[in-house]
């Protein structure tokens, strides 16, 4: 079913079911819903997903050998007019259910890199926001999952359109007590459709 309306997928990349991350995404989701997109959003700990085994079978066909939930994913990856990634950050990276779905995108860089094919479908520009929180204060905390995400980004034609970050934040529902940060959350997705 055809729509004009722009699409916009949210991956929720939290271990724990409605923590500080996923409150954040779903404000997000919220906002770019208020602005008139459709929107989908996915919690990579209720799917199936390998890590990737390396094996070259994407650079014969531009396509996973490994058949489990990122096949689906990867389509909806493409299709997506805007990508809302939320993930917190575990020993100063993005979680393991979050990087095993970016490694998984290998197929999506070869069909880039190597079969010189748009990733996007219809070959349309798209941009995506990184939102994230963490439970210490570090200065470089977000630094490498920052360097991660906008490299994946990348990858997918995606213009890193910007993040919202919060250091800090610890025990589950700890954002709600961080003044304007759900607000925040929601001004950035609804921003991310109206440009």
């Amino acid at each position: 079913m055809a729509s004009s309306s722009p699409y916009v997928l949210g991956i929720g990349g939290s271990p724990r079911s409605g923590g500080n991350t996923d409150l954040l995404l779903e404000r997000a989701m919220s906002g770019a819903a208020v602005a008139g997109a459709r929107t989908r959003t996915v919690a990579l700990r209720e799917l199936d997903i390998s890590p990737c085994r390396h094996c070259d079978h994407c650079l014969k066909e531009g396509k996973c050998a490994v058949e489990d939930d990122m096949q689906w994913l990867s389509r909806e990856l493409r299709e997506c007019d805007f990508l809302v990634l939320a993930s917190p950050i575990f020993f100063m990276g993005l979680t393991a259910q979050t990087k095993a779905m970016i490694d998984r995108c290998q197929v999506l860089w070869v069909i880039k890199n190597v079969l010189k094919l748009p990733v996007a479908f219809g070959g349309k520009k798209r941009r995506g926001l990184f939102i994230s929180v963490g439970g210490t204060r570090r200065s470089n905390l977000f630094q490498p999952a920052m360097a991660t995400v906008k490299s994946w980004f990348n990858t997918l034609d995606i213009a890193y359109s910007g993040d919202l970050l919060f250091a800090g934040v610890e025990e589950k529902g700890a954002i709600c007590d961080r003044p304007g940060a759900l607000e925040e959350a929601f001004g950035a997705g609804q921003r991310l459709v109206e440009g």
